[in-house]
Formats: C-alpha cells, sequence, structure tokens
C-alpha cells in the first residue's frame, strides 16, 4: 500500500477532474481544447480563453506509469514509426490510433487548436505535424529563440511579445470566439506566483538534513499542477499550501522523505540528478535509491517546465513580457554550459555526496551531451557522477537488473569514498 499524504490525494482529486472535463468535452462538445506542451506552455493564457488545455507529453508519462504505453509504442512503430523516436510520440500516437481514450479510461477531445510553444526540442514540432495531419486542425507556433550566449536578452523577449500578439492572441480569440482580456489574463498570473512560492520553498527545503523531500522522485509529483493544467489556478495555489505545510511538519520532526513505503528512515547519500524519469517502473527505479538510503536533493528534470528556484516568477504587471521570460528560461532551452553550471551550483548549495545522470534513449533534448556533463561536473566538483540508461514509456528499455547492479555500484564507491575522506 502507498502512503499518501494529504496533498496527493488533493492533486489525485485535481487530475480525475481535469480529465472528466477533457471526457465532456470529447462527448458533449461543452468546451474547445488546446494541445500544448510542458515547456514553455502558455497555460494562462489559455485559461483566460475558458479554453482546456490538453498536454500530449502528460498523457504519455500517464499511460507509462499505468502500463499502458508498451502496446501503444509497438502500435505506432507497426504504422511506420522508427525505434529511435521519442517514445512520448509513439505512445501518444498509439494512443489516438486506438481511439483516443485517455489513461484515465475517459475519451480525450480532438484538439480545436495545436500551440506549438517551441522550447528546445525538435520533435515538438514534428510531433504536431503529425497531430495536424490526424485532425487537420489549425496550428500556431511560438517560436523561442535558444539561449545559445547562456542568457536571454530584450530582443528574445520583444520577438515572442510580437509572436504573442500577432499570432497566438489572434489564433485563440479565433477559437474561443472570445477577445483577449489582459486584466483577465493579470489575474491568473498572479495566482500563479502564488503558487511558484510556496512550490520554491519547497524544492528549496532539501538544502535542510535530513531533507524532508525527494526532489526527483517525489519531485515529479510536487511539479505536477504548476507544470501542466493548474498553472493560475485557485487549486494549484491550496494545493501548494497544503504541500508547504506538510513539508514544515516533516522539518520540524526532522524527517525524511516520504517514499511508497514510508518514511525513509535514514538519509546516507544525498544526490542530485540529471534527466528524466523512467515512468513505466517509476516506483521500482525509486525503490533502487531508498532503499540504500539515496536522497535526490536537487534534479533538473524537475525543472523542465520553469526555473523558479532561480529567481523566476509571473508578473501580472507585464502579462506578455512575462509569459515570454517564462518561456525563455525553460530547462531544456538552455545550452550546455549554463545547464553545466545549474547542475554544479545544485551539487554545491545542496551539499550533494554525488550525482546521476539517467540516460534517456529516445530524448536527445536531454541525452545530447550528458557524458560531457559528467564529466565536466566531475572536475569541477569532486564529486563522483553515477551513469545509468532508460527510457521514458518504453518498458523494453527498463534493465531492473542492470540499473540496480550499477547503482549499487555506485554507492559502493561513494561509501568507499565516504570512509577514505574520514581516516
Amino acid at each position: 500500500m502507498t502512503q499518501k499524504d494529504q496533498s496527493m490525494e488533493i492533486q489525485k482529486e485535481m487530475i480525475a477532474k481535469h480529465f472528466t472535463e477533457l471526457g465532456k468535452a470529447a462527448t458533449e462538445k461543452h468546451k474547445k481544447v488546446v494541445y500544448t506542451f510542458v515547456p514553455g506552455n502558455l497555460t494562462e493564457l489559455i485559461l483566460s480563453f475558458d479554453l482546456l488545455p490538453v498536454l500530449p507529453e502528460i498523457n504519455a508519462l500517464q499511460n507509462g506509469m499505468r502500463k499502458r504505453s508498451g502496446g501503444y509504442i509497438t502500435d505506432a512503430e507497426k504504422s511506420g514509426h522508427s525505434e529511435d523516436v521519442c517514445t512520448y510520440v509513439k505512445c501518444d500516437v498509439g494512443m489516438m490510433k486506438g481511439g483516443n481514450v485517455g489513461p484515465t479510461g475517459e475519451p480525450l477531445p480532438k484538439p480545436d487548436l495545436l500551440l506549438l510553444s517551441y522550447t528546445g526540442c525538435f520533435v515538438f514540432m514534428k510531433w504536431f505535424e503529425i497531430l495536424q495531419q490526424e485532425y487537420n486542425c489549425p496550428v500556431v507556433m511560438l517560436h523561442i529563440p535558444y539561449q545559445s550566449d547562456g542568457a536571454p536578452t530584450a530582443n528574445m523577449q520583444a520577438y515572442i511579445v510580437n509572436q504573442l500578439r500577432e499570432k497566438v492572441i489572434p489564433a485563440l480569440e479565433t477559437c474561443s470566439g472570445k477577445k483577449f482580456n489582459p486584466a483577465r489574463l493579470s489575474e491568473l498570473l498572479a495566482l500563479s506566483a502564488r503558487a511558484e512560492e510556496d512550490f520554491v520553498w519547497v524544492l528549496e527545503s532539501a538544502k535542510h538534513k535530513p531533507s524532508p523531500i525527494d526532489a526527483y522522485f517525489g519531485g515529479v509529483y510536487y511539479i505536477g499542477p504548476i507544470f501542466t493544467f493548474f498553472r493560475g489556478t485557485e487549486e494549484a495555489v491550496e494545493y501548494y499550501r497544503v504541500l508547504r505545510k506538510e513539508v514544515e511538519e516533516r522539518l520540524a520532526q526532522q524527517l525524511g522523505p516520504v517514499t511508497p513505503d514510508g518514511t525513509m528512515p535514514k538519509e546516507k547519500f544525498r544526490l542530485v540528478v540529471e534527466g528524466p524519469p523512467n515512468w513505466t517502473s517509476f516506483r521500482e527505479f525509486w525503490k533502487m535509491f531508498y532503499d540504500e538510503g539515496a536522497v535526490v536533493v536537487a534534479s533538473s528534470y524537475t525543472k523542465v517546465g520553469g526555473i523558479y528556484d532561480q529567481g523566476f516568477r509571473h508578473d501580472p504587471e507585464k502579462p506578455l513580457e512575462t509569459l515570454a521570460d517564462y518561456c525563455l528560461g525553460c530547462y531544456t532551452n538552455l545550452n550546455l554550459p549554463s545547464r553545466v553550471e545549474l547542475l554544479e551550483k545544485y551539487i554545491k548549495e545542496y551539499d550533494a555526496d554525488g550525482f546521476v545522470i539517467n540516460s534517456v534513449k529516445s530524448c536527445n533534448s536531454f541525452s545530447a551531451g550528458q557524458l560531457l556533463i559528467l564529466r565536466e561536473l566531475e572536475k569541477r566538483t569532486g564529486r563522483a557522477g553515477g551513469f545509468i540508461e532508460s527510457d521514458l514509456v518504453d518498458p523494453r528499455y527498463f534493465s531492473a537488473s542492470n540499473l540496480k547492479n550499477r547503482l549499487e555500484s555506485y554507492f559502493q564507491m561513494l561509501e568507499q569514498k565516504r570512509e577514505k575522506a574520514a581516516l
């Protein structure tokens, strides 16, 4: 029996309610929907037009956690998609071809608009090309300049704001039949900023010893509302308020993270993790860490939908400019040196014993350059790095025995280094 806090129950209800709304949109046509992606998503803008957001990545990972993705991927490959294509895409295509029934068993509506916010992943463009061909619906693209020099510029912001004004907002107006309401957008952005404050506090609680949270495996639950359908809602504000209260109580009692098997009894190793998790065997994957007393105190994956812990907050006073800044700052839009610097900062600020890279076979936006990241971080921090391999939602590329052997060897190395340093 998995142990669940109140915040997890709240989030479960939020997600179920959203998929029920999507089911109504599919069967009763009571609302129009916009398909978009997690990094750089414009949830507040979509909600300001009273449209429902659908995120194909979330459908794929939810199907992976429910053990449904393998069949969908096989079906997509049979229809001509390569083994090397992102497994999120193949899972989504397989689900679509099988009747577009969502991970909760309720039908998903066809898109009325495809909102392609490009933030560093070329796959997004091909993915929506496939969906456009299937559904024959409009597509609007928001192009986000890549931070090639390591920092956004005023020109980049202006370029994005112009696209919002000239391309995205008109497309949303046409889709919804409503005029853009800047005041409504600002109201939603103010709610986002409130939720972001508590979210960042929770992430930074991992600087304590013992850490009251796991910022990778537990972190994927924490990022759910703010990275997906709920940013800009009262529900998200309440979720993060409850979550923060729970973590404050754990800190006061000097308790470690909650795992599926209960509270972790002892923190033995503090780690930073780079790369997305495996979803098809998520609980088994997590257990390989907490059985060894390994707590992830910071991770790059929990920044894929925004690097809030580096100071960004949505600003309701500058609605379009703040949306532009948000899109520019997502982890997948950072260049390689910036990613190394961020991970180095985490290792030092969170006093990690080491770091682990999970190289995901079909995710080029993360896996490209990870061996270089490994060597550079070892050189800069003096901490040992581990390297493991899996996939997002393809069960064929999760080898439990291989992963367990690699991780056990890595933890043994960390223990030997600690004993040697103590002499």
